[in-house]
């Protein structure tokens, strides 16, 4: 049946009525009324036993016509037991037919109105229904109550007042309160979906569709114990209607098309790298992208800005232009899925997170990029956040006579990490844990320093892949063939040590060496880092660098400087020898520049007397030169400057412009010490300290070596001496490298989905700088695989894999057997 038809009941009353389509539902009360008149009839014709010629009370009462008269009182019983059964019947049929008729309705009720709240749209729980939307409610409150409430009424009104029915009439439940409701409903669909396109229209054609299949369900199923068993109708009803909803609550906006200029704006800042690599500056690039972007169809100019704002203007119009970008992108329903996601990494499984320090040198080697790593692991290691690596270089015995010294050699692995934990543990207040894993190495002769052989990314496993440290990154990665770092970590972190473009320089045809490893230096960081820290302004500038000394200094040599104090302020003196110099043995650390100042003012600095401390390759023609020129120099074999011998000195002379931040500069100041040096930008950390004399010029030189050995260097305050401990370098570390906030990062993810100035970053598009940066490891790991260019470029033979002596001292499997070449 159509939902607006009656469903007809039997009556017991004749036919001879007409029945009324708008007969009305008995109730509950009225059946009690019924119920009640019988029994006072049937009272009266026991009392009576006689005839009467009136007609009996119901049949008045109930609006029957008068029966023929009944003779005889065995008749009477007989007519009286008959009736009786009768209406008992009737009475019991009417009842249950009506009771079910009633808890079917408000059964059927409950559930239309739990499938409109599966309609309504998404708002705050209404107190009601937990769960709920809001609009719901007033849905329900403004259209569905007002039509319950008018059936409920109609209803209750009817009964009273046309109760009882006339003869011949049929019982019909009238559903057009139902039908009322569900026009409700669809009218509410149609009003909420006009202005939301042919989309909404689909919806509310489902709800139509939806209702009329469930009242006709409902409506034929009155068969089938009376809606026992709910139908799936309704489940799938709700399902299909939550799958059309799927889409983002968040209002859209559509928004305007990008103008020209913006287009050019956003291509000239993600070709931001390709323009380095040319040599366009940045500063260059970042004002173009100003310009453009401020003059924009519709949009007002930038209001000018005062020098030391312009930082914070770029920033506003990078993070402006990438939300416009996203916007645009958003507006047209494009999503960045499929190819350009990003590789499955390390999982955070034990809530800490790996720290791999990968570094080119190791003890007993005393170098910055040997000892630095060291303190960093140890003191990172401190905390529980993380657990840490530390992955240094192993040399054949042969490269081990070369590179340690006093002949100092190892026959494994295993015994020069015994070697480094107890210098180590000597020098630190606490015990340090970390683990120590090598990798394969060679020391190049020509650049002195040591290659790294085969893929170093490889030594380091699948599950502790997290967070990468490359000491020296640009050194590290000159030559490396294997797996991009950026890809198998998370985070990235680069930290540069030394000047190579000045050691560079000065070699034969230092300015195009220089020139070409500038820009290998600017390809191999790119490609391989995500944050890049230099410790001071001597080093070129890298993409995705920052200035910053994250370097701190031996605790021994902040004990030596305690102790200096506490002599002082018991009257004793500390210092009875006068200056000295202390590092490497080779013409680039400071040792050209010492002997020009000593020798141009030779007059000047007449009985002035330098210790020298060092080894090195240049050895021999030093102290050749020294000894020629008659400067008063001693020269002593190198020695560790906390060496006690070394404590008496109380000025230290360091001459070099070729470091990037001078260890032995910062150690003598931590003891107490003056020291004299160059107005460089490598020794910018160190102005702020008293004792620390610097000049610009030779003759400056000479009045602050005559100022330092006539007077007492200053004790340092507590807030000097924490700024030099490592400490203090690893809090800066954290700072600065943004691995604080990647430690926070429960998800091991670094990158996207950071918010910046409140601005939240879409990222739809793979940026044109990733883009990039792919395209230079592919063409770097492609150039690397090639032994003839290796060898052209300066690579040390037989790098590109590890030998047969270094598969034996790390119990490696020799590389045809780790990456086979099929067919070969």
């Amino acid at each position: 049946p159509e939902p607006n038809q009656n469903l007809s009941l039997p009556s017991p009353w004749p036919s001879s009525t007409p029945p009324s389509s708008s007969s009305p539902v008995p109730t509950a009360p009225t059946i009690s009324r019924l119920a009640t008149v019988l029994r006072a009839s049937r009272t009266q014709s026991l009392a009576n036993l006689t005839l009467d010629p009136s007609p009996p009370a119901y049949s008045r009462d109930m609006g029957v016509d008068n029966p023929p008269p009944i003779t005889g009182s065995g008749s009477d019983d007989g007519a009286f037991a008959f009736i009786s059964k009768g209406w008992r019947e009737v009475r019991d049929s009417a009842t249950a037919d009506l009771q079910l008729m009633r808890t079917r309705t408000d059964r059927e009720l409950g559930r239309l109105l739990a499938s409109a709240s599966a309609l309504a749209g998404p708002g705050p729980a209404p107190p009601v229904a937990a769960g709920a939307p809001f609009a719901e409610l007033e849905f329900v409150r403004k259209r569905i109550q007002p039509k319950i409430a008018e059936l409920r009424k109609q209803y209750s009104s009817t009964v009273l007042d046309g109760w009882p029915p006339k003869s011949g009439a049929s019982l019909r439940v009238d559903l057009s309160g139902i039908t009322a409701i569900r026009n409700a409903i669809v009218s509410s669909g149609k009003a909420d979906g006009g202005d939301e396109g042919n989309k909404e229209w689909e919806v509310v054609k489902m709800i139509r569709n939806g209702l009329k299949e469930f009242e006709r369900r409902s409506l034929s199923s009155e068969m089938s114990a009376g809606f026992r068993v709910r139908t799936d109708f309704v489940e799938k009803f709700k399902l299909s209607l939550k799958s059309m909803n799927k889409e983002s609550q968040e209002p859209k906006q559509d928004a305007p098309p990008l103008d020209l200029t913006e287009i050019l704006a956003y291509l000239v800042r993600q070709s931001g790298p390709f323009l380095d690599q040319l040599g366009v500056q940045r500063d260059l690039c970042e004002k173009l992208v100003d310009t453009l972007y401020s003059k924009r169809n519709g949009r007002l100019m930038h209001p000018p800005f005062s020098g030391d704002r312009s930082l914070i203007r770029n920033e506003d119009i990078t993070d402006e232009l990438d939300l416009r970008i996203a916007r645009v992108l958003e507006s047209t329903g494009y999503h960045r899925e499929g190819f350009w996601n990003d590789p499955a990494k390390y999982k955070i499984s034990d809530n800490r997170r790996h720290v791999a320090i990968v570094t080119t040198a190791s003890l007993p080697w005393m170098t910055g990029t040997a000892i630095n790593p060291l303190f960093r692991a140890a003191y990172l290691a401190r905390s529980t956040m993380q657990k840490v690596t530390l992955v240094v270089p192993w040399l054949c015995k042969s490269d081990q006579q070369l590179v340690y010294p006093d002949n100092i050699t190892f026959s494994s692995p295993e015994e020069q990490e015994t070697y480094i934990r107890n210098w180590l543990q000597e020098r630190l207040g606490f015990a340090a844990n970390f683990k120590i894993s090598f990798y394969p190495g060679k020391f190049s002769k020509e650049r002195r320093s040591i290659i790294p052989a085969g893929d170093t990314s490889e030594f380091i496993s699948s599950r502790e892949a997290d967070i990468a440290i490359l000491e020296e990154p640009e050194h590290l990665n000159w030559y490396h063939h294997g797996k991009r770092w950026t890809d198998k970590f998370n985070h990235v972190i680069g930290v540069v040590h030394t000047n190579y473009l000045e050691y560079i320089k000065r070699e034969k045809n230092g300015a195009l060496q220089a020139f070409l490893v500038k820009h290998i230096n600017n390809w191999v960081t790119r490609a391989y880092c995500h944050k890049v820290l230099r410790l001071s302004a001597a080093t070129q500038d890298l993409p995705r660098s920052i200035i910053c000394n994250v370097h701190g200094v031996n605790p021994k040599f902040l004990n030596i400087g305690e102790k200096v104090i506490a002599d002082r302020e018991r009257g004793h003196n500390s210092f009875s020898k006068g200056a000295y110099f202390l590092g490497k043995m080779v013409w680039a650390k400071g040792y050209k520049e010492l002997i020009d100042l000593l020798y141009k003012h030779k007059n000047d600095l007449e009985g002035f007397k330098l210790d020298v401390y060092g080894n090195g390759e240049d050895s021999q023609a030093v102290q050749a030169a020294a000894r020629k020129l008659d400067l008063g120099i001693n020269f002593y074999k190198g020695k560790d400057h906390a060496d006690d011998s070394l404590h008496g000195y109380k000025v230290f002379i360091n001459p070099s412009v070729s470091d990037v931040l001078c260890t032995a500069t910062a150690e003598a100041l931590a003891m107490g010490k003056f020291v004299i040096c160059p107005d460089h930008p490598s020794n910018e950390f160190f102005k702020s300290f008293p004792n620390c004399l610097m000049y610009k010029t030779p003759e400056e030189f000479v009045a602050r070596v005559k100022e330092a050995m006539s007077s007492e260097p200053q004790p340092l305050t507590p807030e000097k001496r924490y700024s030099l401990s490592w400490e203090a370098a690893t809090e800066r570390f954290m700072e600065y490298s943004e691995l604080d906030k990647v430690l926070k990062d429960r998800n091991g993810q670094c990158g996207e989905g950071v918010k910046r100035k409140g601005v939240r970053k879409l990222r739809l598009l793979p940026k044109f700088s990733d883009i990039l940066d792919g395209g230079l490891a592919f063409a770097h790991y492609c150039a690397t695989g090639n032994e003839i260019l290796r060898m052209a470029t300066g690579a040390t033979p037989g790098t590109r894999d590890y030998d047969k002596q270094q598969c034996m001292d790390l119990n490696l499997l020799p590389p045809q057997i780790q990456h086979p070449v099929y067919g070969l």
